[in-house]
């Protein structure tokens, strides 16, 4: 099957010729057709895979087909700014040869933006791509054109409600129309989504794309180590490989500052990006990182879904991910495209039971590699085991350099 199968308006077809794009993915086959008949689509599809042109394609079209006038046309809510933005110029993209304009809308910027997106929300933008608190401040002021709205995307739904949105969503769905249509994209299909699409959804199409495990071109890797020789053995490996990208992901604030700063103290070429950073700063942070300016980004999870960054030779885990979904979005950072990448976890004693349930998950037992003999005496990996009778903890030590594989449940 090719785009032009779709029968999309010519400019949404010049634009998809200009960006490069022939044969559709499988989310795109299969959702396309769907949303361009009108029907509700219910969608499990991982980032990657091509799940942003899948909605924006044939909602341009649709937009295109109808009377134009000044109202706002589809809202496409998403969790992050920086998923935001990234939408927002992929759009930019297919309807570079339409007449369709788009805006996206989210917060930790000026005054000045606010005024660009009152405008835009006033006049009527036909495509509108938010994130839930920027769109309550703007929806509580009164001027968002949302009566006449055609189209509902929420798109990392999973990832909206772990991040607490319910309300939100809910919220802004109370100033849409009852008619409509309403496309719902998310990684994960667990039952408060289902439950979620029970309440926004009407008669949905469902398809499942979701890719269960990570890809087969990452060499994964895990290392077994006390909490305080993490950071050793992050410098220990960027110091010993000739690597153009890693990404380094943390589980706090705290550690992606921590990390950054003992990496920049050994003279390598870092930055850190994080909640604490403005979206001005964020963006300049990601632009020198693609351009390989910077070598290495250590990142709060707000990196780990939505943004499409290529070639990254290797992806850390410096804490081990909550979830085995959280651990495929992670390492599917590296290994894009077809290229082979390396993903490494860095795990502490307390990490053990979590990493196991990520294995157990995933259905695999990934490597524990040897440590260097500089890192010192290391536990095993047995995560299973109970405190012994005087409550201390049954790990036996090892010297560095010992190889260790995994033990299941004793």
């Amino acid at each position: 099957m090719r785009f032009s199968d779709f029968n999309f308006d010519p400019g949404v077809n010049e634009g998809i010729d200009a960006i490069g794009f022939d044969t559709p993915t499988p989310i795109q086959e299969q959702a396309i057709p769907l949303i361009m008949e009108g029907h509700d689509v219910i969608a499990s599809a991982q980032t990657g895979t091509g799940k942003t042109a899948a909605f924006l394609l044939p909602i341009i079209h649709k937009v295109i087909s109808k009377k134009h006038d000044e109202h706002i046309k589809a809202l496409v809510i998403v969790p992050t700014r920086e998923l935001a933005v990234q939408i927002d110029q992929q759009m930019e993209g297919f309807s570079y040869f339409t007449p369709v304009s788009s805006i996206a809308v989210y917060g930790g910027t000026g005054g000045g933006s606010f005024a660009t997106e009152k405008q835009a929300l006033s006049v009527g933008a036909d495509v509108i791509i938010g994130t839930p608190g920027r769109l309550i401040a703007h929806l509580n002021m009164g001027y968002v054109k949302l009566k006449d709205l055609d189209y509902l995307i929420l798109d990392e739904a999973d990832r909206m409600l772990d991040m607490g949105f319910y309300d939100d969503i809910m919220k802004i769905i109370s100033f849409l129309p009852e008619r409509r249509q309403n496309l719902m994209f998310s990684a994960t299909m667990p039952a408060k989504i289902r439950t979620l699409a029970k309440q926004v959804l009407y008669k949905p199409k469902e398809i499942n794309i979701a890719i269960s495990k990570p890809a087969e071109n990452i060499l994964q890797l895990a290392y077994v180590v006390y909490a305080t020789q993490k950071i050793p053995l992050v410098k220990h490996i960027l110091q010993t490989k000739a690597l153009r990208s890693v990404l380094v992901f943390c589980s706090t604030k705290l550690n992606t500052k921590n990390v950054a700063k003992a990496l920049k103290n050994a003279g390598l070429a870092v930055a850190e990006i994080h909640s604490d950073l403005d979206q001005s700063r964020r963006e300049e942070v990601i632009i020198k990182f693609k351009s390989r300016k910077i070598h290495i980004l250590v990142a709060t999870d707000i990196l780990s879904r939505g943004i499409d960054i290529e070639d990254i030779d290797m992806v850390i885990n410096y804490d081990v991910p909550n979830d085995g979904e959280d651990y495929i979005h992670r390492i599917g950072r590296t290994a894009r495209a077809e290229s082979d990448g390396v993903a490494i976890t860095l795990i502490s004693e307390e990490e053990q039971k979590d990493f196991l349930a990520i294995e157990n998950l995933l259905e695999t037992t990934v490597h524990k590699a040897k440590t260097p003999l500089s890192i010192g005496e290391t536990p095993e990996y047995k995560p299973a085991r109970k405190k012994s009778h005087h409550g201390k903890r049954p790990f036996k030590k090892r010297k560095g350099g010992h190889n260790q594989r995994r033990r299941g449940p004793r």
